[in-house]
């Protein structure tokens, strides 16, 4: 590991901003879950509590932890990182702590709190990437030691994402790889081949899983069943369309209480939409767009490709899961379950998007 250099003020703006995010989502929260849980726990903050305890403050830890610790450790630690990361993944797969949810088995059962090893996996497999073409750069340039083992590397993991199954997750994470490989310095021949290996691949898994194959046609076809499968998308739509230019008011929200699905999870953009407006909701693409914005020229200014790779990984896969969740529930794409990072509700996934923004801030004080 090369000598560490003196550190400078970290990028405030970024962490400005990310902090406003999780403030901003904790107050839609309490919006969008306090009839939910008044009705199904008796106290209207329980979901509200429940994310500060488990989102918050693990998030914090986190946070602290990746912007006080040189970012360069990462680096020796990722191999082990990874590997217990997709330990917890098989687990949750074949083992009996797996916890099964609206299909899925993407929670692991560790006693005293579960969590979504698949998030975990987002973290890992990023600094394992970095740790990985850093080692040695010209592997990116390369077609037998940098993009065959590329496509294995990437292909296993996605494997077992597509088994839970949580197939927007592998597509994000391997989209996310895709843009940090070619920030490294890869061939654009290289990004064409591993688009068109991966669009085979999901081409055949989305044919051969009904559920997947509706999802699409649902898409195509957005009339042929407004009472089963497009019923999701419907009711997002109408609580984006009833909130207008400036909004229903905050907490006055009416499709949250017996018509839109999740609205605490991946519909809480369209709880959003409907009680802040056009105006509202286009200040939280704002945001997201600063994030990406800080973080890209954060890894430009990077003294080193470990840097540059793992900032550009992160800053991706958040500015795309909100570009994913945000359109998915407009209707622009087929429907998906994805967290809006920062705003949803999940602990998993906001402790493990602020721990991502804590290693860029940590970063952003060694930049050029």
């Amino acid at each position: 590991m090369p000598r560490k250099p003196r550190p400078k003020a970290p990028d405030y703006v970024f962490i400005s901003v990310v902090i406003v995010l999780v403030i901003f989502g904790l107050v839609m929260l309490s919006s969008a879950s306090s009839d939910i849980a008044k009705a199904e726990f008796g106290n209207s903050y329980y979901y509200l509590m429940h994310q500060i305890i488990y989102g918050v403050s693990f998030g914090a830890v986190g946070f602290f932890v990746g912007f006080f610790l040189y970012y360069r450790v990462w680096e020796k630690i990722a191999m082990p990182f990874l590997v217990i990361s997709l330990v917890s993944l098989a687990m949750v797969l074949f083992s009996p702590f797996g916890i099964l949810a609206k299909g899925s088995a993407r929670w692991l059962d560790v006693g005293l709190f579960s969590f979504q090893p698949s998030e975990l996996l987002k973290l890992s497999f990023l600094i394992y990437l970095g740790a990985w073409i850093s080692r040695n750069q010209a592997r990116s340039k390369e077609t037998v030691s940098g993009l065959l083992p590329f496509l294995v590397l990437i292909g296993g993991v996605t494997f077992l994402l597509v088994l839970e199954p949580a197939t927007t997750v592998a597509v994000l994470i391997f989209a996310t790889s895709l843009i940090a490989y070619f920030v490294a310095g890869a061939h654009f021949r290289f990004l064409v081949v591993a688009v068109l290996v991966a669009a085979l691949g999901f081409s055949i898994v989305v044919f051969s899983t009904p559920y997947r194959l509706e999802r699409v046609q649902s898409f195509l076809n957005p009339q042929a069943d407004v009472l089963d499968r497009d019923y999701h998308r419907d009711q997002a739509q109408i609580a984006i369309g009833s909130g207008g230019i400036m909004g229903t008011g905050f907490g006055q929200s009416t499709t949250k209480l017996n018509y839109l699905p999740e609205p605490i999870g991946d519909s809480i953009f369209a709880v959003i939409a409907e009680e802040l407006g056009f105006v509202g909701s286009m200040g939280v693409v704002f945001l997201f767009l600063i994030v990406v914005w800080r973080g890209l020229a954060i890894a430009r200014a990077s003294h080193d490709v470990f840097g540059r790779v793992l900032v550009t990984g992160f800053v991706c896969l958040i500015g795309l899961q909100a570009f994913v969740n945000i359109a998915a529930i407009s209707g622009l794409i087929p429907l998906t379950g994805i967290p809006l990072p920062f705003i949803s509700y999940g602990g998993t996934a906001l402790a493990v998007s602020l721990t991502m923004a804590g290693i860029v801030a940590n970063i952003s004080k060694y930049r050029r």
